[in-house]
């Protein structure tokens, strides 16, 4: 059922062997960041492999913003550590979209979602959300609906 933990498994011993400390570290601490989602709540389960990419993606994202903050704070060390941990989570991601990939499938749900105006931004989010499944980020879903709706 979940391939892709498995995938990370495998590369992370692959890594082990030809003493790559920064892909060891970071796949460690992404199987940590799933084994933690697999034991939270009530009830122990398996994450299927759509929940683990949600991980990961969160874990790059993590990733990204404490590169940005290091960057800020004039950390440049830290912040190409950090960079070069979200290019290794990257590598386990699905190709992220192009602004111009991520409009047409916006444009789509518009239309599917028979929307027009800003108070449908839920509706289409909610039809475009599936599409999109982690191959951009949030926060540029919503920009392109928000400029969809506004157009």
């Amino acid at each position: 059922m979940a391939e892709l933990k498995d995938r990370l498994q495998a590369d992370l011993t692959t890594s082990m062997k030809a003493r790559d400390e920064l892909t060891t570290a970071t796949l460690r601490m992404v199987l940590t960041a799933i084994g933690n989602e697999e034991v939270a709540g009530k009830v122990a389960r398996q994450l299927s492999d759509d929940e683990v990419l949600k991980v990961i993606a969160r874990e790059a994202k993590k990733r990204r913003e404490a590169a940005d903050a290091f960057t800020s704070g004039g950390r440049p060390d830290r912040a190409e550590r950090e960079l070069a941990e979200g290019a290794v989570l990257d590598g386990s991601l699905p190709a992220q979209l192009s602004d111009d990939d991520l409009a047409a499938l916006v444009r789509e749900a518009v239309a599917e979602a028979g929307a027009s105006g800003p108070q449908a931004m839920g509706a289409v989010m909610k039809v475009v959300g599936p599409k999109v499944a982690g191959r951009a980020e949030g926060g540029r879903v919503a920009a392109a609906v928000k400029a969809a709706l506004a157009g």
